[in-house]
């Protein structure tokens, strides 16, 4: 049996056409294959697993693909002509008529078609779309591919198992080819509903399919000082406040934002409010950092590093804090040495008289 007992073919070139060798409820045994009212000057060739058969051997209620390749002079006779395909077994025998038709020309015809035609994603997200072409013409192509997307989308073409990229790619008559799509979104993207064309091009046809992708907000987070600002002043073992800013500038609300702090060995490091519970895009929330430098802590500058994170996305800012040391000290010192030279010149005074 075949699914297409008529086919039409072109002069010159070569057919193959599709068999299946069906036992129905008989044991297994050997079935002798051939063909016959062949024209003369046509090849016609019995393939079984891509190589020429004499014979198959189909298991009980189970069938045996075979193809009928037939090669077609380019001078021959236009006029249908009918070959029947025999497999004769031991007191069993089945016969296939098939029509075969001659056309000088037969229209090249492509389809594209994907199995996921819509995805959805973040703007990080890779989308990546299965295709599949097919060849539904008498004769090969070349298909040329293509994708029309949104301004600043990367697109690229993929063979299905492979990484190399592709522009077009040869398709055998009757068969298909499955290729892959990715498409990435630029990272500035807005949430939305974004088309997406694949065309596919080989000699006089054509075929197109429509692709889509979802793009789903998310938040994006930046940290700086209060007007930009991004060093501040503290005491040695003082505590001081300093202002930090947390910015949302993606498409979706950030949810519960949790700041923390690297700062130098020693210090400490907090912050009133410790959480942002929610900050919509398009806003910012300044929250105070109490940073506490190391007693130990010489004057000069130092640098911190504050980070907010919200589910997966987060932010980061370094700031430079110029660290003096206490002014208590410092009157402290200046006193000891106030005595000291008091102490001196009371002795030089007593001493320098003897």
């Amino acid at each position: 049996m075949t699914d297409y007992p008529a086919i039409t073919v072109r002069p010159g070139t070569t057919s193959n056409i599709p068999l299946r060798l069906q036992n129905y409820g008989l044991g297994p045994q050997r079935y002798q294959l051939s063909v016959a009212g062949v024209p003369s000057g046509w090849t016609a060739t019995l393939l079984g697993g891509g190589q020429p058969v004499a014979a198959a051997m189909p298991a009980p209620d189970a069938s045996v693909a075979l193809q009928l390749r037939l090669d077609v002079p380019a001078t021959s006779d236009l006029s249908v002509q009918t070959l029947t395909v025999k497999a004769e077994g031991q007191g069993s025998e089945a016969t296939l008529p098939l029509a075969v038709a001659l056309a000088k020309e037969l229209p090249a015809k492509l389809t594209v078609t994907s199995k996921l035609p819509s995805l959805r994603g973040s703007p990080k997200s890779n989308f990546e779309y299965a295709l599949t072409i097919k060849n539904d013409s008498g004769r090969n192509l070349v298909a040329s591919i293509a994708a029309q997307a949104p301004a600043n989308f990367e697109t690229s073409f993929t063979e299905a198992y492979g990484t190399q990229e592709l522009s077009s790619i040869p398709i055998e008559a009757g068969q298909s080819k499955d290729i892959k799509l990715k498409v990435r979104p630029p990272s500035t993207v807005d949430a939305g509903h974004f088309p997406v064309g694949v065309t596919v091009n080989a000699e006089d046809a054509s075929a197109k399919t429509e692709l889509a992708l979802d793009i789903a907000g998310q938040p994006q987070l930046q940290v700086s000082g209060r007007d930009g600002l991004v060093s501040a002043r503290a005491v040695a073992a003082q505590q001081s406040s300093i202002p930090i800013v947390v910015t949302n500038s993606g498409t979706a609300p950030a949810e519960n934002i949790t700041l923390a702090a690297s700062a130098p060995t020693g210090w400490k490091v907090s912050f009133e409010p410790a959480t942002i519970d929610r900050l919509v895009p398009g806003k910012d929330a300044e929250v105070q950092a109490l940073v506490t430098p190391s007693d130990k802590s010489l004057a000069g500058d130092y640098m911190t590093t504050i980070r907010a994170t919200s589910r997966g996305e987060n932010a980061s800012s370094q700031f430079r804090i110029t660290v003096t040391t206490s002014t208590v000290w410092g009157m402290a010192g200046a006193g000891i040495i106030g005595i000291a030279l008091l102490l001196m010149l009371g002795a030089v005074a007593r001493f320098g008289r003897r």
